[in-house]
């Protein structure tokens, strides 16, 4: 196998099966035996990445609305355009 003894597995895979059933990269029930902590697929990191997008949508928006139109050109120089 290519897990170490007590390792901490964190499976961020997404595949689904013929049946329909989606499983991650790893193979759990190989290795939950010999891992620390493992992840499963679905229900492991799934929740936390929706909520990191959730999260770094709503920073964006409130950045947006505290932003004025002269920041947008705040450090902004025109490229300057050559004759070819």
């Amino acid at each position: 196998q290519m897990v170490k003894e007590g390792a901490i597995v964190i499976d961020v895979g997404i595949n689904r099966l013929p049946d329909n059933r989606i499983v991650g990269d790893v193979d759990f029930d190989g290795v939950k035996e010999k891992a620390s902590w493992i992840t499963p697929v679905p229900g492991g990191v799934g929740p936390m990445t929706v909520t990191m997008l959730i999260e770094n949508t709503l920073r964006s928006a409130e950045r947006s609305l505290q932003a004025t139109p002269a920041d947008d050109y705040q450090d902004w120089e025109a490229p300057v355009l050559k004759a070819v």
